[in-house]
């Protein structure tokens, strides 16, 4: 053969081998480009589903949490959908202990469900497992929830899907806990309703002797359209928030030495500060008691600071101190600590707690709150709020009178156009100014501490900062009058505290 086409061949099976190196390599290629969309297809399948599953379990943990929270939300006296006012005989009166084996359940049911059914629709197999045997069905008792009645019930769109929420007392058997006085088990006392005692040791707080406030137990159970559901529980027990034993008309707390500043009006013959307690016609039931100072402070040299003036302010004109009488000789200012109250971290926690269950909240921005953030209330000797402004409250203008208690934790600038009848706390920042003409007067008890720095840090322990009130020396008003009556009307009631809190697996 010619060398020439020798050389022809091996040209023409070269072309044909790299021809099919080629293909194989696109098939490569193509099944990797295959198999990394398959990859995708799946992990955003993966994620579609664990995205979904997410959503589900936050919507059915928040329904749950809704049902407890409406359970203890109901518990209070001072809501308007108090179970002792829309549904009487579903728990026992104030006072009365729930007995073990008696149990309340609030029903939720949704449009398609059947609230006569519902129970057995979404049956309580939890109650068994910590009782040992369900309560008997002459011991259960029954209510619609607030989604079921007039109002919300003609909303258009659905509430919460809890089912129930199970409210019963517990025993030392059912926490499966040791408790005093016995401390004796397993098995534990399954008779004895456990009670709750805020004022013993951490530990020590729970027992079955009677000591304190009796422990609920709230449980709700939160289905989905889906089949996803819930439980969640609460241990709940009522607190009492512990005011002061106000000593005086005025109390100016602050820590060592003189570390007040007080200045009463000069030209203002009308004002005065009283500690003699007034009767109330508005609270006919409500008798006085005796007459306390008419102001108190923590050190004696703050007492001569409020009479004879210093640290910035005037003190009381010497014409004017028989105006500021009470239960000692004019001027009544006595040195007069209240005890649990002398630290920052006492007088703040107060603050803390009132601000935790006030009736309303107000935090301004852009300046103080005023006058016209109150009026909205409908504050009447009828309805007294307990109205925490969190931050300064400037009341020029304002030409009513509240009722209740009100906690201001910045400065507190008074217009004597405005009344309070009740309790004012100042406790933050501890500073009261006034400049205005008017006639108003404060009937109860006013409190004026400071708690906090310039920045709102707490101030450690264990003194109190520099409190203040300076009126201007024209300042109108007729001044503080002590009233035991608006005091005990505007006293904060229980709130129902958390004692525990956990998901229950199914």
């Amino acid at each position: 053969m010619h060398r020439g086409s020798l050389k022809s061949c091996r040209q023409i099976r070269a072309k044909r081998t790299e021809r099919g190196i080629a293909l194989l390599i696109s098939i490569f290629i193509l099944l990797l480009i295959s198999v990394v969309a398959i990859a995708l297809i799946v992990s955003s399948s993966t994620e579609s589903a664990l995205a979904g599953n997410y959503r589900s379990a936050t919507g059915v943990y928040y329904a749950a949490l809704a049902g407890v929270e409406e359970a203890r939300s109901r518990l209070l006296p001072k809501n308007p959908n108090y179970f002792g006012s829309t549904s009487p005989g579903f728990l026992p009166s104030p006072g009365t202990p729930l007995a073990i084996g008696y149990v309340s359940y609030v029903l939720n049911p949704a449009p398609t469900d059947n609230i006569g059914s519902m129970l057995t629709t979404y049956q309580d197999n939890e109650y068994s497992t910590e009782f040992g045997a369900p309560p008997s069905p002459s011991n259960v008792q029954t209510t619609p929830s607030i989604w079921y009645i007039s109002p919300l019930n003609s909303l258009s769109f659905p509430g919460p899907l809890y089912k129930w929420v199970r409210i019963n007392a517990v025993s030392s058997q059912s926490l499966n806990m040791p408790l005093a006085p016995s401390y004796s088990g397993p098995p534990y006392d399954s008779t004895t309703p456990v009670f709750y005692d805020s004022t013993q040791p951490i530990g020590s707080q729970l027992n079955i002797s009677g000591n304190g406030a009796q422990v609920m137990e709230l449980t709700a159970l939160a289905v989905l359209p889906n089949g996803s559901q819930k439980l969640l529980q609460y241990l709940v027990a009522p607190t009492p928030i512990n005011l002061p034993n106000f000593p005086a008309a005025l109390t100016l707390a602050a820590g060592t030495g003189s570390s007040v500043a007080f200045s009463a009006p000069t030209t203002n013959g009308s004002y005065y500060v009283s500690g003699n307690d007034i009767s109330v016609p508005l609270l006919p039931s409500c008798t006085p008691g005796v007459p306390v100072d008419a102001i108190a402070v923590y050190h004696t040299l703050a007492k001569n600071a409020v009479i004879n003036g210093g640290n910035g302010g005037t003190g009381i004109p010497a014409s004017f101190q028989p105006s500021y009488t009470g239960a000692h000789g004019a001027p009544d200012v006595m040195r007069d600590p209240i005890t649990n109250f002398q630290m920052p971290s006492q007088v703040d926690g107060l603050a803390q707690s009132i601000i935790q269950n006030a009736d309303v909240v107000i935090t301004p921005s852009g300046g103080p709150a005023t006058g016209s953030n109150l009026t909205p209330l409908g504050m009447t000797s009828s309805n007294l709020l307990t109205v925490a402004i969190n931050g300064d409250l400037d009341l020029t203008g304002w030409h009513n009178t509240g009722y209740g208690l009100l906690l201001v934790t910045g400065n507190l600038n008074y217009d004597p156009d405005a009344s309070w009848n009740g309790i004012v706390l100042v406790i933050g920042k501890g500073t009261v100014t006034g400049s205005r003409a008017g006639s108003g007067e404060f009937d109860g008890a006013f409190f004026v501490a400071n708690t906090r720095d310039s920045s709102g840090n707490l101030l450690p322990d264990p003194n109190l900062g520099f409190a203040s009130v300076i009126f201007n020396p024209s300042m109108g008003g007729v001044g503080m009058r002590y009233s035991s009556c608006w005091i005990q009307a505007a006293h904060l009631g229980s709130s129902y505290k958390i004692l525990s809190f956990h998901e229950i697996s199914q």
